[in-house]
């Protein structure tokens, strides 16, 4: 099996992945559904922190516009942890993130989740093509639940 290429710390390519994410959550901040919806290939997933699927751009605004019409949503507090290339044109977004409830200032850490974005150029544009949110529960370790809390907070001070 060969090596996929790699590209250098802090890339053009590398730097627009970071912001295709940093984006994503944007827009969930901002609760602006088509705007989070604008960020996927026609063929995209999206796995939800409770299990739920949704598929391509219309299914994504439209769930989310329901979400963000019918409750207060947590603003994401997010530390990337890695940006891999599969190739020239696909890349994979690790990250860590936690959330700060409506009206409040620290971190819920019940929803710390662990975070993974593929992206894929296409005509030097890149588009999410999976994002997957899963909860960083750690069962049976919650000293490393704490240190995610303990990591995640030091990014609201």
């Amino acid at each position: 099996m060969s090596t996929p290429p790699t590209q250098p710390h802090d890339s053009p390519d590398e730097t627009a992945v970071r912001a295709l994410y940093r984006a994503l959550l944007d827009s969930w901040n901002r609760r602006d559904a088509a705007g989070y919806a604008a960020l996927f290939a026609e063929n995209s997933q999206v796995i939800g922190f409770d299990g739920s699927q949704m598929s391509g751009p219309a299914e994504i605004a439209s769930q989310l516009g329901s979400i963000f019409s019918d409750h207060l949503t947590a603003t994401y507090v997010s530390k990337v942890r890695a940006v891999q290339f599969l190739g020239t044109e696909v890349a994979i977004l690790r990250a860590v993130v936690g959330m700060v409830p409506p009206g409040q200032s620290d971190l819920n850490p019940n929803v710390n989740a662990i975070q993974t974005m593929v992206a894929a150029k296409d005509a030097d544009t890149w588009r999410i093509v999976l994002f997957q949110n899963t909860p960083a529960q750690f069962h049976g370790r919650p000293e490393l639940a704490q240190q995610l809390t303990d990591e995640l907070r030091q990014l609201l001070m």
